[in-house]
């Protein structure tokens, strides 16, 4: 089963293949350019990289949200495109499980993304890597939520276990953690630190196995809360 993942939702563009077990290729780019200037022509690349075409994929997964208002709608619209051009379904992957799925494996401690959501908050969720047979599941503690960081901190604490941290928050937010956590925790290692489209496309194998797809006309990004600009046009109502 060939599946195409398409990750925009951050500060980084990535465009993976994974074929069954086997991650046939991968593209990460995070220096500044817009998505829409990078995202189409990295698909096209590795798809000719690896000597396939999109009509080759059985499924094309895309990070969901929550995140960037503007990159999701990118990563939406180029994934729309293509599964309405070519006629495959879509896998709608949400982006913090991804991100932690770039730590499963990681035994005896919580895995927390967080993504910032500006004004004191994060995009978060906490979840837990725990065996499945001679590989690893993600085992959900805390739904994927917006609020405060200070919340989510004595949520943690609370747990009383080892915690490890990553995404775009932790840029943001690392002397806070330092100085208001009280279990011990760590940061993940830059390759584990972002978005990965490889991760993307590995949890969407999984969810296109247990049916869990949908086509490209009815696929819709996650944004948990509205834009910046709704909210002033709300105050100015």
């Amino acid at each position: 089963m060939n599946i195409l993942g398409i990750e925009s939702s951050g500060l980084v563009a990535s465009a993976a293949i994974v074929n069954g077990e086997k991650l046939v290729a991968e593209y990460t780019m995070n220096n500044k350019k817009t998505h829409s200037q990078t995202l189409l022509p990295m698909i096209e690349e590795i798809v000719s990289a690896a000597g396939m075409d999109i009509c080759d994929m059985d499924y094309i997964a895309v990070s969901r949200g929550p995140g960037s208002f503007t990159g999701l709608r990118i990563g939406s619209a180029t994934a729309k495109g293509l599964g309405l051009a070519v006629n495959k379904p879509l896998v709608e992957v949400p982006t913090l499980e991804a991100l932690a799925w770039n730590l499963n494996g990681c035994e005896n401690m919580l895995i927390c993304p967080i993504m910032d959501a500006r004004r004191g908050e994060v995009y978060t969720g906490v979840y837990e890597s725990v065996r499945n047979g001679e590989g690893y599941m993600l085992k959900q503690r805390m739904e994927e939520t917006a609020e405060p960081l200070a919340t989510l901190v004595e949520f943690l604490n609370g747990q009383g276990c080892p915690v490890i941290f990553n995404g775009d928050g932790v840029a943001v937010h690392a002397d806070y953690i330092r100085q208001n956590m009280k279990v011990p925790f760590s940061f993940a290692s830059r390759t584990a630190m972002l978005q990965r489209a490889s991760s993307v496309a590995e949890l969407g194998a999984i969810y296109a196995a247990e049916g869990r797809s949908v086509s490209a006309a009815e696929h819709a990004p996650v944004y948990l809360r509205v834009s910046q600009a709704e909210r002033e046009r709300e105050k100015n109502v």
